[in-house]
């Protein structure tokens, strides 16, 4: 499958702070690829150079086929950006804001319609921009993004700070663009969202790509202790060694009714993320 996104030795430092050190990536086209790490492992950094905002020091990253150090005004049509940071005009209302940037993409109005219904704002469309909470302002950043209809989908910790329901009601959208085929480079600190959207996550820590896999596959190499927790109809529970002997244990439970439910115990993202640095994902 082709590439929609390829990151060769990409490095970039401040001043003497190295914040991405050699970034080795590809991204397929249809893919949702989760970048994770705590804040201030070079995330924002590395979406930034592939967007063709910030310079890298050394290396080189093609998006679209182009490089992104090389990219003119066309090029920016074939993706989408939404970062926190990214300004929303308080005092415009939501259409307001989208017909912005109608304007500088020659969109029209229909699609900015279109943009509001797609994400749950068709209502909100004359409501101030300062008068939305924090999930709709989200939903209208993305709103922003789809207006595009981008080939390629740059999310900067699209959910951060939002309360479960309104993060749920985000990542929902973000799936149904991945159903389109969209190519969805996603970062994130937040574990399950990870697991719950990503084909595959990179590790990122102190400006190095320490894991990359499908989440599920991360996790079942780090399952060291392969053991099997089984809950019982009596409410206890009990471990047992993930080996041979463990079918004739668990048939015994089943046959004399008093298994309850039955599950291995691999490690997730975050106990993963520690081992390898020592550090909580959600710092």
């Amino acid at each position: 499958m082709e590439n929609a996104i390829s990151i060769n030795g990409i490095t970039k430092s401040f001043g003497e702070k190295k914040v991405l050190d050699d970034i080795n990536l590809d991204i397929k086209k249809g893919e949702i690829l989760g970048l994770l790490g705590p804040s201030g492992a070079g995330k924002t950094t590395l979406i930034k150079i592939l967007t063709g905002q910030l310079e890298a020091d050394s290396g080189n990253s093609v998006i679209n086929g182009k490089d992104s150090q090389r990219l003119t005004g066309r090029d920016y049509s074939g993706f989408g950006i939404m970062m926190d940071n990214c300004g929303l005009y308080e005092r415009f209302s939501c259409y307001e804001n989208l017909k912005v940037f109608a304007r500088i993409y020659n969109i029209s109005d229909d699609k900015i319609r279109a943009a509001l219904e797609s994400t749950g704002l068709a209502d909100a469309g004359k409501t101030p921009v300062s008068n939305l909470s924090k999930g709709m302002k989200s939903r209208l950043r993305l709103a922003r993004v789809f207006m595009t209809n981008p080939k390629i989908l740059f999310l900067d910790e699209p959910t951060c700070g939002l309360d479960p329901a309104t993060a749920d009601e985000i990542q929902k959208l973000i799936l149904r663009e991945k159903e389109k085929g969209k190519t969805i480079f996603l970062t994130t600190h937040t574990m399950t969202e990870a697991e719950k959207l990503c084909d595959n996550v990179a590790l990122l820590n102190e400006g190095k790509i320490v894991e990359y896999g499908s989440p599920a596959e991360i996790c079942r190499r780090y399952n060291h202790q392969k053991r099997i927790k089984i809950h019982l109809t009596d409410g206890t529970e009990m471990e047992i060694l993930h080996d041979e002997s463990a079918a004739e244990i668990i048939s015994e439970l089943i046959k004399n009714g008093s298994a309850e439910t039955i599950h291995t115990t691999e490690p997730d993202l975050k106990t993963v993320f520690m081992e390898l640095t020592g550090k909580e994902l959600s710092q």
